[in-house]
């Protein structure tokens, strides 16, 4: 067995470097393919397989390595809760200053598009509630949006990036009381 394990040493080295960085351990699974091949040669069937063999004693001990080396730190279960996405947190608060906004706007405007906007109905749906034709509700929607825009810009900037808004400021004047009120 020891000659024959000198003229696979080598090639072993290399295979066992080539998947590890730390060459103590490369040492350590060479002497441990070494003990375990020739405590269990009995077991080899045909001498022309060594080779094989012993490649699969590596293979298998590497992966040992492996499974029992732990390159992380446990993290503390105090850890674990989930973190805010603070864009997520700007869209909640953004959305509780949206209503008084809203409200702001003639009900000639507001209606049709809270019915639009937040209950999601179709604007045949508003032509129909309101008793208008589908051209006037769809003019009124789209004109309640331009002044629910113009309010938005008037009380607050906005910082816009990749996902939508990622933050806001209220200006000077009633965009920082309904800031202060309702946004805090």
């Amino acid at each position: 067995m020891l000659t024959e394990w000198k003229n696979h040493k080598a090639q072993l080295r290399s295979y066992i470097d080539m998947r590890l960085d730390d060459p103590d351990v490369v040492d350590d699974i060479l002497q441990e393919v070494y003990i375990k091949a020739s405590s269990n040669l009995h077991q080899l069937k045909v001498r022309g397989s060594l080779k094989s063999w012993l490649y699969r004693i590596t293979h298998n001990l590497i992966m040992d390595h492996y499974r029992a080396y732990h390159s992380y730190d446990e993290l503390p279960e105090s850890l674990a809760s989930e973190e805010q996405d603070p864009i997520e947190e700007n869209y909640k608060t953004l959305a509780l200053c949206l209503k008084p906004l809203i409200d702001e706007l003639p009900d000639k405007y507001r209606i049709p598009l809270q019915l639009a906007e937040l209950e999601g109905l179709s604007q045949q749906d508003i032509a129909n509630k309101l008793g208008l034709s589908l051209s006037g509700a769809k003019s009124r929607v789209q004109r309640g949006r331009k002044k629910f825009r113009e309010l938005m810009m008037s009380h607050c900037d906005f910082e816009i990036g990749k996902g939508g808004v990622t933050d806001f400021s209220p200006k000077d004047g009633k965009g920082k009381m309904y800031y202060k009120t309702l946004c805090k």
